[in-house]
């Protein structure tokens, strides 16, 4: 009895190491990754990118894994001064991956460290070429036509002015092309780097941003006098039209009144010259009653045509 469970316990036992050891042989490869084969930590072979199921020494030899994929690498915002003296941060990003496995295990070992070989390579790079070429340059990828109301207070009206001669995008694969002359002593490729951010340091913002109020202010005063001066010109001319109006309706008032006041006179006069002895006894009694008031004096002749209907009741 004793012998058959000694013999299920070695059997068992048996699987058990037969298990690990075809288990410790056995490596997979996917499509997104590469293998290098480290024996007792030295590389040996080459490497292996073949997508499927491989084999290795179990416990002695090690497979250590790479990204085949492309890779982002995101720097840091850098303090850098450019030609003319100004001085901003560049902030940059680039793609890269592992060419060469077996040249990257021995040198930079895994993706941390490779990350920082990027940050002098890509970084060192930008700040050389950056300082050689002016702020318009960097800011800039083309000799479009500017806009001065949104760009002029940004730059000063020289900058403005400057027409580049490389451009943002060609300063981008001028770093690119010098950075990638030693990536591969590292086993890594570089794909592209951009310029992601330019901005200016912050105590120059201030001023930049002083600035560009000021324009803002500018052109506010601007369309603030055009309108005031518009709003003039539209008052004025609504003055002529009005006095215009005005003096044409007066005009016509005094023509209709004129016309109305000679036919007045003139039904009067034929009214009157029906009997002027009686017109004449009406005028005097309307004189009289506007002029003989209460506490009135008068001096008169006894042969005076005033006292004509006073003196005598009856009218000739």
């Amino acid at each position: 009895m004793k012998t058959r469970t000694t013999k299920r316990i070695l059997i068992v036992a048996a699987a058990l190491v037969l298990l690990a050891l075809l288990g410790g042989a056995v490596y997979i490869v996917s499509e997104t990754n590469q293998v290098v084969i480290t024996q007792f930590g030295d590389p040996i072979g080459g490497t292996v990118s073949r997508p499927g199921l491989h084999f290795k020494l179990p416990f002695i030899q090690k497979a250590n894994y790479f990204e085949k994929r492309w890779l982002a690498w995101d720097g840091d915002p850098n303090q850098i001064p450019t030609r003319d003296k100004k001085y901003i941060w560049v902030d940059t990003y680039c793609r890269w991956r592992i060419a060469d496995p077996l040249v990257f295990f021995q040198r930079v070992n895994d993706e941390r460290n490779a990350q920082s070989r990027l940050d002098d390579i890509v970084d060192g790079e930008t700040r050389n070429i950056i300082a050689k070429f002016d702020l318009i340059e960097i800011v800039r990828s083309s000799n479009r036509e500017f806009e001065i109301s949104e760009d002029a207070a940004l730059l000063d009206l020289s900058a403005v002015a400057t027409k580049i001669e490389e451009g943002r995008e060609k300063l981008a694969r001028i770093i690119l092309e010098n950075a990638s002359k030693i990536t591969p002593q590292f086993g890594v490729e570089l794909k592209d780097v951009r310029i992601k951010r330019v901005n200016y340091v912050e105590e120059v913002q201030k001023k930049v941003f002083d600035r560009m109020i000021a324009e803002r202010q500018r052109i506010a005063s601007k369309y603030r006098s055009e309108g005031d001066g518009k709003s003039a010109e539209i008052r004025g001319q609504k003055e002529r039209e009005l006095k215009k109006i005005q003096s044409e309706a007066y005009k016509i008032a005094q023509e209709i009144k004129g016309k109305a006041d000679a036919e007045a006179t003139k039904i009067y006069a034929a009214a009157y010259n029906l009997d002027p002895e009686f017109y004449q006894f009406t005028k005097s009694l309307e004189t009289y009653r506007v002029s003989l008031l209460k506490d009135t004096w008068l001096l008169l002749t006894t042969d005076s045509e005033f006292l004509k209907y006073l003196k005598s009741s009856e009218i000739k």
